[in-house]
């Protein structure tokens, strides 16, 4: 019987300058550090994503979707890189190893490469395999023009059909358009995001965080699904719609395209719309919001997400007003608006219960599959 071919998003995730570093290094530990380099990188992807296969240093993963949230996908690749950079880093600090391959670390990068498209799942002496065509259009990128043309080294590339599945502006995000000659494939269009660009601008953003001397109040919620995927529930516009009480419209504003720091939201409320300017952005561990609530005021709160071993533990914590006329407004609305969130939350888990149910969480957590490097 004929496999039935499946739309997806193929992702894969390549280090750059490993073979320079494997080049008269020790062996041990190049493949060290590789290992370690690759399970963060992975291990952010997940659960969004599912392990393909290993090759060598890159790593290719895939989901199954017809569309994608394309913000989230932003959220996630960057946030890979960024694992990426934070483990080279740390793999740097602890070190006091002298050897070429430790000394050659810092020059390694990370390059990451999205499709989406149709493939067949199958299984050859008992693994996974994805064939067709989009399948080898992703692989054919992993030999690019980039690095030659744009001088990035560390960056993200995704193929027009990848950007319109995601429903995302390219040219407002600052991509910037390329095009590849792939063999036997043909001309391949695309878009090219700075990574390392990005991580420079992560490094420099102020932190914008509640701490427990600054809570006024604090609620706590455990959720049956990774942090990734709680993530997508609590910020996700038509995710929102579904289980945030009172909201019967969500009109989301981007800042240069994208869901994060300097976008304002507008709820609405039956005649009334809370305005919500995002404050920080830190995907997949928390956000900072400035909710302006009509009648009263406004009021800061920060959203964690913290892994468990069954899933997420959420806090949201609401920041001591600073003037005394703020206080009081919060003394009298506090409780109600309190409610509310707590309403919300019920709904929250609600609909992640439900849909754990029907088999329909985005990002759905598959069984683990061991890394070997």
């Amino acid at each position: 019987m004929l496999k039935q071919a499946e739309r997806g998003c193929l992702v894969i995730a390549d280090i750059t300058g490993y073979t320079g570093l494997m080049a008269g290094s020790e062996l041990e530990h190049a493949q060290d550090a590789l290992r370690d380099l690759i399970q963060a990188v992975v291990g952010q992807l997940r659960p969004q994503f599912r392990l393909a296969k290993l090759e060598g240093d890159a790593a290719f993963v895939y989901t199954v979707a017809d569309r994608i949230d394309g913000q989230h996908l932003m959220d996630t690749l960057e946030a890979a890189y960024f694992a990426f950079r934070r483990r080279l880093d740390a793999i740097g600090r602890a070190t006091t190893c002298d050897c070429n391959a430790c000394l050659l670390l810092p020059a390694l990068n990370l390059k990451i490469i999205g499709h989406h498209g149709a493939f067949v799942r199958e299984r050859v002496f008992g693994t996974e395999e994805l064939g067709g065509t989009d399948v080898i259009v992703v692989h054919r990128l992993l030999k690019n023009g980039v690095a030659e043309r744009l001088g990035m080294d560390g960056y993200l590339l995704l193929t027009d059909a990848c950007v319109a599945a995601g429903d995302l502006d390219p040219q407002a995000l600052g991509m910037v358009q390329h095009r590849e000659e792939a063999e036997g494939v043909g001309e391949i269009a695309g878009w090219v995001h700075d990574l390392a660009a990005a991580w420079a601008r992560e490094q420099a953003q102020r932190r914008v965080r509640i701490t427990d001397r600054q809570t006024a109040a604090r609620l706590d919620l455990d959720l049956p699904v990774a942090p990734t995927t709680a993530w997508h529930y609590a910020t996700a516009p038509e995710q929102r719609l579904r289980w945030q009480a009172g909201v019967i419209g969500f009109e989301q504003g981007l800042a240069a395209g994208r869901r994060g720091v300097g976008s304002v939201n507008h709820c609405v409320h039956g005649e009334g719309a809370t305005l919500e300017e995002i404050l920080d952005w830190r995907p997949f561990d928390y956000w900072t919001l400035r909710s302006t609530v009509p009648h009263a005021g406004a009021f800061v709160s920060s959203q964690e997400f913290a892994a468990t071993a069954d899933g997420t533990h959420l806090t949201i914590r609401f920041q001591r007003p600073a003037s005394a006329a703020e206080r009081a407004v919060m003394e009298q609305m506090g409780p109600m608006l309190l409610d509310l969130y707590r309403q919300s939350l019920d709904g929250l888990v609600r609909v992640i219960t439900a849909d754990l149910a029907a088999g329909a969480v985005p990002g759905a957590p598959s069984a683990p599959e061991a890394l070997t490097a």
